[in-house]
């Protein structure tokens, strides 16, 4: 691949809702671009970009792959994104790689929950953006309806540069409107020709509106718009690409990428009308220095800069850095400075990537994509640089994980494997966290749903070799007293030789002010020797990580020692803490023991129409909604929820909201379990302990 001016690149993220034709598009420009011999499909397992096993298996694309390109003397970096919500945090990644986006819809579907998504994804962005409509040659296909959707939803931005010719199995080409050609295409050739009589109106009233739009944003072309009435080709041209730059015009092209009719419409538009990272706002940074805001010029003499978007952990390769050079050239062999670690990395082979394919490169150079692999300390979201010239780009933000599963392996010694995968994971994807349960013994994971989850699993049998199941996790439930109990706790054994005497009188309590526990000395008169004291308490802490219900720890009692007595010979600090242990269990389980349950703080964030499901939702799972307010044209559900009933929330939100909603929790206190689910808890634990007794 020859070597490009900045001006000459595009870098393109094909983004949208499930299975609009993403992939399928960019392996039709990639087919068209000469990159490859014949066009994969998505059902076959056979595209360039989803070639990872789980993807080929799910036939859904998993993670964000690059693909560079050559049109018209331009190179296009095309990044394909998954379409499915598990994926996000790849999405994000793929729009901070990019400077503009194409939006792909359905021509059957037409608008999606995931069109209204990557569209507010750009938006936080500012990334300039384009829709194409796919699937022109299927059945019900109808582009004026989903235009008027897209128009109705976004606004007037909303412009288009193309209409089709002919519709459903007789699409065949499309009106290219800024130039007022017809373009006819039969999968390979493409045959240019005047606009059909039957569509020239509605081409001259589009063209119109394209004017307009051009004009209203550029003052100079508003002029001479207003005293002539019409502009020049070069100046719709440059008018929209300038538009388009500052996301004021969204244009809307159409075509099928299966039949890969209206893709090299599509190339052309894009090397036309869609920025250049020059013509995009400059990289703003800040210098770590003085910490002060630091722009950086998208040129090939700037000092260096690179921002890492994105790491894939490959158990062979190692570990593989995918980098957009935001200023200079970086090149192999080179050291350079990560400011957020404090450390210089050793830069080894440049790669440009295309799919798994690595295409060894000696140095990458402003605005253009590429990956290095083997960097010690850098993870995705850090910024690389000139040691001289040190720079900090944003990080990406991700969402929050909001489902969690225990992970076990299938067979004993797989720990290792495991524990080794899981941290390499942790690094590919930001979305994803692990951490452990050391109360009940289990590793956890957490991530965006339970595909993301699943997706997960499968990694660590495919690329790492350990078989692995997903359950429920525990809940974390604990005990406590509802009442006051003075026991005695009374140990002595005699056998021979030295025996054991221990003997203590104990008042436990409710502790109202903490949930901790708390030992209280209220000995007088020595009837408990000081030197045994320490061992009364030591003895109750050990005690309370069991509690007498179902062995779970015991949170919110006070212990007050205030009497006892002692043998001169037999007495020991070991008999204390067994007469300790003994007062434990008589004083709690005479004190009205009970079961309590974590209760989480849960935020839902929904569109108005889904509010009366949500809260009764929220009630079904025994929650307690604490009031509603109002938030960038949605409302917040804010209410209490015990935390076992929440574990699928993930899951079934997105059900009730069509993908609409989202959540955040954190746990707020603990409460008590009614009493029919706790006698359900404790028989449960019963079962497991004699299960584990036998």
């Amino acid at each position: 691949m020859k070597e490009y001016q900045t001006n000459q690149l595009r870098n393109v993220c094909l983004i949208g809702h499930g299975s609009t034709g993403k992939t399928t598009l960019a392996e039709a420009i990639l087919y068209d671009c000469k990159e490859i011999d014949r066009i994969g499909r998505v059902e076959e397992g056979t595209t360039t970009l989803d070639y990872d096993a789980e993807e080929k298996k799910r036939q859904i694309t998993i993670s964000t792959s690059i693909a560079p390109c050559e049109w018209n003397n331009a190179k296009l970096n095309i990044i394909d994104t998954p379409g499915y919500f598990d994926f996000v945090g790849e999405v994000l990644e793929g729009i901070r790689a990019s400077d503009s986006a194409i939006i792909t819809v359905c021509a059957v579907s037409g608008l999606q929950v995931g069109t209204e998504k990557v569209w507010n994804y750009c938006k936080d962005a500012n990334l300039p953006k384009a829709f194409f409509i796919n699937k022109m040659d299927r059945e019900n296909a109808n582009f004026d309806k989903v235009l008027s959707q897209i128009k109705d939803k976004f606004g007037i931005s909303v412009v288009p540069l193309q209409i089709p010719i002919g519709k459903e199995s007789n699409f065949k080409g499309i009106v290219d409107i800024v130039k007022m050609k017809s373009r006819i295409f039969d999968g390979k050739t493409v045959v240019e020709g005047d606009v059909p009589s039957d569509l020239l109106d509605v081409a001259n009233e589009y063209k119109s509106s394209i004017t307009e739009a051009v004009a209203e944003n550029d003052e100079a072309l508003l002029d001479k718009y207003l005293n002539e009435g019409e502009l020049s080709a070069d100046e719709i041209i440059s008018g929209l690409r300038a538009g388009i730059a500052k996301s004021e015009i969204v244009p809307v092209f159409c075509g099928s990428s299966l039949t890969n009719k209206g893709v090299k419409s599509l190339l052309d538009s894009i090397v036309d009308y869609m920025p250049s990272p020059l013509d995009v706002s400059a990289p703003e940074g800040t210098n770590p220095k003085i910490n002060e805001k630091s722009l950086r010029e998208v040129k090939d003499n700037a000092p260096m800069s690179v921002f890492v978007f994105k790491t894939i952990a490959d158990p062979y390769v190692g570990k593989l850095s995918l980098f957009k050079v935001l200023s200079g050239t970086i090149s192999s062999d080179s050291t350079v400075y990560n400011p957020r670690q404090e450390k210089t990395e050793k830069v080894g082979a440049l790669y440009l990537l295309r799919g798994r394919n690595q295409i060894p490169v000696t140095k990458i150079s402003a605005g253009d994509i590429g990956a290095v692999s083997k960097l010690a300390v850098t993870s995705t979201g850090d910024t690389l640089c000139d040691s001289s010239n040190p720079i900090v780009y944003k990080g990406i933000e991700f969402p929050k994980p909001c489902i969690s599963m225990s992970i076990k392996a299938k067979s004993k010694g797989d720990e290792d494997k495991i524990s080794s995968g899981l941290s390499k994971l942790l690094d590919e994807d930001p979305t994803f966290n692990v951490s452990r349960d050391v109360e009940n013994a289990e590793t956890i994971i957490s991530g965006m749903g339970e595909v993301h989850l699943d997706v997960i699993a499968k990694k660590l049998q495919n690329k790492f070799g350990a078989e692995v199941t997903l359950d429920t996790p525990k809940v974390p439930y604990r005990e406590t007293i509802k009442k006051e109990s003075d026991v005695q706790g009374k140990h002595k054994k005699q056998s021979g030789g030295h025996g054991q005497y221990g003997d203590v009188y104990i008042k436990f309590e409710p502790n109202k002010e903490s949930t901790e526990f708390e030992f209280v000395d209220q000995i007088v008169g020595g009837v408990v020797p000081r030197q045994y004291i320490p061992a009364v308490e030591k003895g109750l802490r050990e005690c309370i990580n069991h509690g007498v219900l179902a062995g779970y720890p015991v949170i919110g009692l006070r212990a007050i020692l205030h009497y006892g007595s002692y043998h001169p010979v037999d007495s020991s600090e070991m008999a204390f803490k067994v007469a300790a242990s003994i007062a434990y269990k008589k004083g709690l389980q005479s004190a009205d023991p009970v079961l309590l349950e974590p209760i989480m703080h849960v935020e839902v964030t929904v569109p108005d129409e889904y509010m009366g499901d949500i809260i009764g939702d929220l009630n079904k799972r025994r929650g307690k909604v604490l009031g509603m307010e109002p938030k960038d044209g949605q409302q917040v559900v804010i209410a209490e929820v015990p935390q076992s009933e929440l574990f699928k929330y993930a899951t079934d939100l997105r059900s009730m909201t069509q993908a609409r909603g989202s959540f955040t929790m954190k746990f707020e206190r603990y409460d008590e379990v009614p009493a029919n689910i706790s006698a359900k808890i404790i028989e449960a634990s019963a079962k497991n302990a004699s299960g584990e007794q036998e």
